[in-house]
């Protein structure tokens, strides 16, 4: 099922791996500099350690940010099941369902596929100050878009979901009722024929140049840019197209946001309508990551993440005074994280608690944490999130 690859596709190719890869080396953060030093977090456990979380999670430093693309080794995964080994050789993609022809393709059949790359920056919707943040990361990803696939194979008039099953699989408790199922279920997500339509979801096979690792999925995994990670669905084994709703645990129970509207937001008032709703595209969110003193200044770094929508300001509050706007990196595109520092004159010695907000083009903007208090879940939390520093 592969196309074969032209000289103008080969030219192409070059040129957008170049121009991705010169977001590297436009913005990154310098060495340190004689009589520069890191201002250190006191919001930071002492024994906090990024590696060493447990057996199915790795979180990211963001102490450790120095660019756009962060690296493979150091990008963040979590996982709910097993991580499947696959060879390469052995590896088929199917598409099942309502499509016209039934298709599974090879890892040489994408390859050989007109190719697209995103700068994808997201986060678990799971993270939170409780990870320090990192869970969160942003790759340049290579692969082919989702819609090419969908167009060759054709899509039957029926299709309204498409569901993405991963070759990961595990036990799970499904419950109905009085009863309680015990099986053994693929880790599974959905989005609609419409999403899945666009231009931006990708099945991607490499990450920042290189395939990717087992950890992120080999040899296929989905990329929606500008979603949570978990729709992010690893080691990718098949593509099934139906009618209904998809119900897995992993789209319909485990993750889902329960969130109070109307009324006046007391539990008890029967004027407030508790909406249960799937973890899908990225709230609005900033970060601070990391503070520098250099040349008798400060400098303040962090990021932003949202579903795409441009930016208007990121925003830098210190020790509850006004607000002062950030520098937006140059380097950054719709998808990626956005990078910001700002330049903090005449910091004293002692503790400061330094905060950022971001705000977008529609005026959306994060929130604090006291406006998130109606939803009951802990997912989806990005609410604007104080650091704490020493300054010596």
């Amino acid at each position: 099922m592969s196309e074969q690859i032209s000289r103008r596709e080969t030219l192409r190719r070059g040129l957008a791996a170049t121009s991705l890869l010169a977001l590297v080396s436009n913005w990154t953060v310098p060495g340190l500099a004689q009589g520069d030093t890191e201002v250190p977090f006191t919001d930071i456990p002492a024994d906090f350690n990024p590696n060493n979380i447990d057996a199915t999670t790795r979180v990211l430093d963001i102490r450790k940010i120095e660019g756009p693309f962060t690296p493979t080794d150091q990008f963040f995964t979590v996982r709910h099941f097993n991580r499947p080994e696959i060879g390469e050789a052995a590896y088929r993609l199917k598409l099942t369902g309502l499509v016209k022809k039934a298709t599974d393709f090879s890892l040489a059949d994408l390859r050989g596929m007109r190719s697209a790359e995103v700068a994808a920056g997201y986060e678990c919707s799971g993270n939170s100050g409780r990870s320090v943040q990192g869970l969160s990361s942003c790759g340049r990803f290579t692969g082919v878009p989702l819609s090419h696939l969908l167009k060759q194979v054709g899509v039957q008039p029926k299709a309204r979901e498409v569901v993405f099953f991963g070759a990961d699989r595990g036990a799970q408790e499904v419950v109905f009722r009085k009863q309680t199922f015990k099986l053994e279920q693929q880790f599974g997500r959905s989005i609609t024929l419409e999403n899945a339509m666009k231009p931006e979801p990708l099945l991607a096979y490499a990450l920042n140049g290189e395939p990717l690792t087992r950890e992120q999925g080999f040899p296929v995994r989905l990329i929606m840019p500008g979603w949570y990670g978990v729709a992010n669905v690893k080691w990718l084994a098949e593509v099934h197209l139906q009618e209904d709703r998809y119900l897995g645990n992993y789209q319909a129970r485990w993750y889902r946001s329960v969130v109070g509207v109307g009324g006046t937001g007391e539990d008890n008032d029967p004027e407030t309508q508790w909406m249960e709703t799937e973890v899908t595209r990225m709230h609005l969110k900033s970060v601070i990551a990391r503070v520098r003193k250099t040349r008798g200044t400060h400098q303040i770094l962090g990021f932003a993440l949202n579903d795409g929508t441009p930016l208007r300001s990121v925003e830098i509050q210190i020790d509850g005074g006004p607000w002062s706007k950030a520098t937006l990196a140059s380097t950054n595109t719709r998808y990626s994280w956005k990078l910001f520092t700002y330049r903090w004159e005449g910091a004293t010695p002692g503790e400061h608690t330094l905060v950022s907000r971001a705000t977008d083009v529609e005026g959306t903007v994060q929130p604090v944490a006291a406006e998130l208090k109606r939803k009951k879940t802990f997912l989806q939390d990005n609410a604007q999130f104080p650091r704490k520093v020493m300054i010596s």
